[in-house]
């Protein structure tokens, strides 16, 4: 691990930064072009500008590993409340969630609950649910909860990482329930042993997993996300695809707000599926700084757009 990406994720976890920097305006600024704002009003007008791109959207309140079970009940009640403005508004809009602000460090009694109470409405509204992929230690339990929603709920997919050596095995495992997984490369501080060491063989690996992926989803019809910004990744595998007679349309490539911007309306008109994920929320310290270790060069571009503004 390189040690620019290492200073930034030991960023991510630090208190004391995470109270502090915040406070600062040029931060505040910097933070801007990824996060159209921090309350679910700014990103759904966002949501409705990219859809007058043909940008369809996932929306997600950051936060996480909540202490307290009246914060989880809080979460929960938000989400199903966006969920209702995403139906009135008329938005190709979906939700993604992360189990530990759903009280999954209290009880996987609790976060199932609470989780299973926002799959069955977004159901009644025709929406989808994603269940965010955190660090290692979760993966197991995370992929149990999946697995029991996906039972009774097929409006429910899953996040996978390509850093993690064990995510070919999970998902082997998956494909027999037919899931819908959004591919990312990971962006969590993890032990040596658990992730790939380079960049070359997470990048391998995620290939390898997409088109796993796109050959399933062709006969499951299961929703397949690619979710990089590396476009060179994304058109090694939509060349694949294509010499393998898989459709354009039958998978998205998903992109964060704000990132390859021209790149996202390049891929739709060249008639490509493009998903762009919106973050919200105060929470937002850890997940910038993890969004910069996913690709330390960023940091260069922050401090470049910084300066022409």
């Amino acid at each position: 691990m390189g040690l620019m990406r290492s200073l930034l994720l030991w960023s991510s976890r630090n208190e004391a930064l995470r109270r502090t920097l915040p406070k600062f305006t040029f931060v505040r600024r910097a933070v801007t072009r990824f996060m159209p704002g921090e309350n679910i009003d700014d990103a759904l007008q966002a949501a409705l500008e990219l859809q007058e791109q043909r940008l369809p959207t996932i929306v997600t309140h950051l936060g996480e590993n909540l202490s307290h079970e009246r914060e989880a009940h809080e979460v929960a009640d938000h989400y199903l409340d966006v969920l209702d403005r995403i139906r009135k508004k008329g938005l190709d809009c979906h939700v993604s969630v992360k189990l530990t602000q759903l009280g999954f460090d209290l009880s996987d009694e609790l976060c199932a609950s609470l989780t299973e109470k926002i799959i069955r409405r977004a159901r009644e509204l025709g929406n989808m649910v994603w269940i965010d992929m955190e660090n290692s230690p979760y993966v197991d339990r995370t992929l149990r909860l999946f697995k029991q929603m996906r039972t009774k709920y097929d409006n429910v997919g899953v996040c996978l990482q390509s850093y993690l050596i064990r995510t070919e095995a999970d998902l082997n495992a998956l494909l027999s329930v037919a899931p819908s997984v959004r591919l990312v490369k990971g962006a969590y501080a993890e032990p040596a042993g658990v992730v790939f060491p380079t960049k070359r063989e997470t990048d391998e690996n995620f290939f390898r997993l997409s088109m796993k992926l796109l050959h399933a989803a062709r006969t499951n019809g299961a929703i397949t996300g690619i979710g990089t910004h590396d476009i060179a990744l994304v058109e090694r595998i939509q060349s694949a695809a294509v010499k393998e007679g898989i459709a354009k349309n039958s998978y998205e490539v998903q992109m964060l707000y704000g990132i390859r911007r021209e790149e996202q309306r390049r891929l739709v008109g060249e008639g490509f599926r493009v998903r762009v994920l919106i973050s919200y929320g105060s929470f937002w310290f850890p997940w910038y700084m993890r969004r910069l270790a996913e690709r330390p060069a960023n940091v260069l571009f922050v401090l470049k757009s910084l300066f022409s503004n």
